[in-house]
């Protein structure tokens, strides 16, 4: 596993790329936009696809996000009544909860996957792009919620992970 790390390592900083160039898409798009609108007075029908572009990347950067680039620990959790719990029970809650998460996402994967298929019919009104390319990235975001909880699951029911360790010093809190 140790000789997966550079390559895990790097492919981790391309998605941190992927992400940082769909924002900066977005925000030259958006500028774009404002500077024909406003400044130059062009109709708004030219720019419709800006718009259009702005809500594929908003999609893409969002659950691309998520699939690839944030981290467990990055998460942010309401947990206040979760922390006052016993340990054991936080830990078969966990185990709960990451299973039925899995099994719905599971159970509604192929039905995912043949929407996904049947929209490679239809186009985007504007860039003319296949729905199911602009779709696809679901899957993707699916299949790491997957595996996140089921890792969980693992987790809770080893006592293993950040979320099961008291801290050994005063800093110790889940935001370091």
């Amino acid at each position: 596993m140790s000789s997966l790390a550079p390559i895990l390592g790097w492919l981790q900083r391309r998605a941190e790329n992927f992400i940082a160039l769909l924002l900066l898409g977005m925000f030259l798009t958006f500028l774009l936009q404002i500077t024909f609108r406003y400044l130059l007075a062009l109709p708004v029908s030219w720019t419709n696809w800006t718009v259009e572009f702005v809500s594929i990347a908003w999609l893409w950067g969002i659950l691309f996000g998520y699939a690839f680039v944030v981290r467990d620990a990055d998460i942010i959790r309401l947990d206040i009544v979760y922390n006052m719990l016993p340990l054991g029970v936080r830990r078969v809650f966990d185990v709960l909860t990451g299973l039925t998460v899995a099994a719905i996402l599971l159970w509604t994967l192929p039905k995912c996957w043949d929407y996904v298929e049947f929209m490679f019919r239809e186009r985007t009104p504007a860039l003319r792009i296949r729905f199911n390319y602009v779709f696809a990235i679901y899957m993707a975001f699916a299949g790491a919620v997957i595996v996140r909880s089921l890792l969980n699951v693992v987790g809770a029911i080893t006592g293993k992970g950040g979320r099961y360790q008291t801290p050994s010093h005063p800093e110790g809190h889940d935001y370091d």
